[in-house]
């Protein structure tokens, strides 16, 4: 699925704001950028000034407190009037040239000025306040005067004794502050662009790798697709699991948690925990590669495919294959039983004209003979089943398996210690258990000498005991527990595809009960297959025992069977 990007009609311009991701995000970036960059030239520039402001008033301190400190100047302050060519003007003067100083004012305690720059501004009181310094005080600030704005200092005229007898101002132009301070904007700016023309390259670099990553889709693209992608997971009837590469299940929907039987509280959680150990959390997790792998979860047969994602995770599918394996296993059944009657028909026309020679030629006595002895021999295989196998649909089963034996040349026995009673808990799963099984070892005893296939079903208080020995050549101590596996068969695949199911769903049957199942080597050199069932039979009644006649059969005959394997009923016999 698909999303078909949002663009405007064509003909028609959109303005205003970007719907793509990239021309958002690179949007937004630029602005931030931007934004930062004013933001902290803003906060360079605000103390900068300040800075230079207090630079100029301590330089002004300094050029006051020099000047204060030479003897002559106090002693001229005293012992002269105040005059545009006085001794103090000339030594003020000097200073101020030598400084830099925008002027230099000497003046006594009434605030007359001594010394000026304009040399008719001498014997006048000075402009601003000057009574902090005479009371002793050294003061810095920024202030107007005569010659307009400056930074100033002003420190105290003291003479020899230590008596204040004036002060002295110096100001530094206010004009030459500002201006080292403007000199300061464009090589700071310069530096703001530098780091906005960085800032923009990212950003443009980054969101190129979101409009690859996001397939230059708008937002509004982004949400349906969400929208959809949860429909579809939740809608879909095939599991699909989602990992991350730590193998942890980033989403489970719906039909997944029912096929595995877990919640949505598995999301989040590593799968080996959440799974457990086993063949389907091998194939989830990738341990087990390949397509269309099957496993069972509980009583599901599931098909599985596995796909990885850029991001090291992967995706995993899961198909519900249950009712289709069974039909599978069925249809080969039904195939091999089709087989053995056909085979019967072609005996049963060759019986029938032997019967028509011998009565066309009015040999009555040897016709009954004849007829009895054919009768005689299904009657007593049927007969030999029931006696052992009380259970009708297990009895019949294994007549039905006794005629598909006989036509492949294998002898399908029921061993003497076998005795079975009606009393099964679930006649179904052991007619499943014990046909998996028979199956097997009839594939693998024909085409064997002698071959024989030998079953054993006897009860132990409530526990089934099931065991099946073949004349074939055994299983190998290195497949023992292979065989049991999912998927995993030596035989060639079936009409249905797929292989290897029967002896995993006995074993998962077996285990369910709280029971096992086991293989070793028979005493033949076969296959010895065992499978043990606690709580397999009902409680005993009273009067019932071991030898208790089928629950089909209250008058205590044994039904027989036709020669495709069905239980007759007595009437039809």
């Amino acid at each position: 699925m698909s999303a078909v990007p949002s663009t405007p009609p064509p003909g028609r311009r959109r303005f205003g704001w970007p719907q793509r991701v990239f021309s958002q995000v690179l949007l937004m970036q630029l602005a931030i950028a931007a934004g930062v960059t004013v933001l902290a030239t803003g906060l360079f520039l605000a103390p900068l000034s300040h800075q230079l402001d207090d630079q100029a008033m301590r330089r002004a301190l300094a050029i006051a407190q020099s000047t204060a400190a030479q003897p002559q100047v106090a002693a001229d302050l005293v012992a002269s009037p105040p005059a545009a060519d006085g001794p103090v003007q000339r030594e003020a003067e000097r200073i101020r040239r030598a400084t830099g100083a925008e002027y230099v004012v000497v003046m006594d305690r009434h605030g007359v000025r001594w010394s000026h720059t304009d040399g008719r501004q001498i014997g006048k009181v000075v402009s601003t306040d000057p009574s902090e310094a005479l009371a002793g005080e050294e003061v810095m600030e920024i202030d107007s005067g005569t010659l307009g704005r400056s930074a100033r200092g002003k420190v105290p005229l003291r003479d020899s004794g230590g008596a204040i007898v004036g002060a002295v101002s110096v100001g530094i132009e206010y004009d030459s502050v500002r201006a080292r301070l403007l000199a300061a904007i464009p090589g700071l700016l310069a530096y703001a662009g530098g780091a906005l023309a960085a800032g923009a390259l990212a950003a443009y670099l980054i969101s190129r790798r979101i409009q690859k990553q996001t397939r230059d889709l708008a937002f509004s693209d982004i949400s349906a697709l969400l929208a959809e992608r949860e429909a579809m997971l939740h809608s879909i009837r095939e599991g699909v699991v989602a990992l991350d590469r730590t193998g942890r299940i980033r989403l489970l929907n719906d039909e997944a948690q029912r096929l595995l039987g877990v919640g949505p509280e598995a999301a989040g959680r590593p799968l080996d925990e959440v799974l457990g150990s086993g063949r389907t959390t091998d194939v989830l997790a990738g341990r087990v590669t390949g397509t269309d792998l099957l496993t069972v979860r509980g009583h599901r047969v599931l098909v599985a495919n596995r796909m990885p994602t850029d991001d090291g995770g992967a995706v995993a599918t899961l198909r519900d294959r249950t009712e289709l394996e069974r039909l599978g296993r069925e249809l080969d059944s039904t195939h091999g039983l089709i087989d053995a009657l056909r085979a019967q028909d072609h005996e049963h026309a060759n019986r029938l004209h032997t019967l028509l020679g011998l009565l066309e030629l009015e040999m009555h006595e040897e016709a009954v003979e004849f007829v009895t002895e054919v009768v005689g021999v299904h009657r007593t295989t049927a007969e030999q089943v029931t006696e052992k196998v009380r259970d009708p649909l297990l009895a019949a089963m294994l007549v039905g398996k006794a005629t598909v034996a006989a036509e492949r040349a294998v002898a399908l026995r029921i061993t003497p210690d076998s005795l079975l009673p009606d009393r099964l808990v679930d006649p179904h799963g052991l007619v499943t258990v014990v046909g998996n099984l028979v199956d097997n070892a009839l594939d693998a005893a024909a085409g064997t000498p002698d071959a024989s296939v030998g079953v054993t079903l006897r009860a132990e208080g409530r526990t089934a005991v099931l065991r099946v020995v073949d004349s074939g050549p055994g299983v190998p101590d290195g497949q023992r527990e292979l065989i049991f596996t999912e998927g995993w068969s030596t035989k060639a695949l079936p009409a249905h595809g797929k292989r290897g199911l029967g002896l995993a769903l006995v074993r998962r049957f077996a285990e369910r009960q709280g029971g096992h199942a086991r293989v070793a080597t028979g005493p033949d050199g076969g296959a010895e297959f065992t499978v043990v069932l606690p709580e397999a039979l009902s409680e005993e009644l009273d009067g019932d025992a071991s030898g208790a006649v089928p629950r089909d059969d209250p008058n205590g005959t044994a039904p027989c069977a036709d020669p495709t394997g069905t239980v007759l009923p007595e009437e039809a016999r």
